[in-house]
């Protein structure tokens, strides 16, 4: 399957309120036609007063890569615990890990690159606490 050229210039590109999460605007870049329904990326940046809910879910997906252009977020990962990613930090979400954003700045933006573009995201219950490992008393 032969894919296309792309270019997204900001000027001419406008954000949407549609899209996975109702406390994000995004910006389509272009890719998803270029490829074919291959990759999708996009900008991401908060709605103004809108908090994210927290709920667990998980993706469907090959690839998510995520940059951070502007601001922070904390997002918590099943098995990893709480990560706080701030302006300039990148992170790759391994296929299918049970995650939930937090909380986000009021100037969050970000890069998403995910493959493929149609994937599915599934709501999902909290995890399960972890147990301590039982200790064997001495006596």
């Amino acid at each position: 399957m032969k894919t296309g050229f792309a270019v997204n210039h900001r000027a001419r590109s406008k954000f949407v309120k549609r899209g996975l999460r109702s406390y994000f605007e995004y910006r389509d870049l272009g890719i998803r036609r270029a490829t074919r329904g291959k990759v999708v990326a996009h900008v991401i940046r908060a709605r103004p007063g809108k908090a994210p809910h927290g709920q667990w879910h998980r993706h469907d997906c090959d690839v998510q890569f995520v940059y951070v252009l502007k601001g922070w977020a904390v997002f918590e990962y099943e098995g990893v615990g709480r990560v706080t990613m701030k302006a300039g930090a990148c992170f790759y979400q391994p296929p299918g890990i049970r995650h939930r954003e937090i909380r986000h700045s009021q100037d969050l933006e970000m890069i998403e690159v995910v493959a493929p573009a149609d994937f599915r995201t599934v709501s999902l219950e909290k995890p399960a606490a972890r147990k301590s490992p039982a200790r064997r008393s001495r006596g």
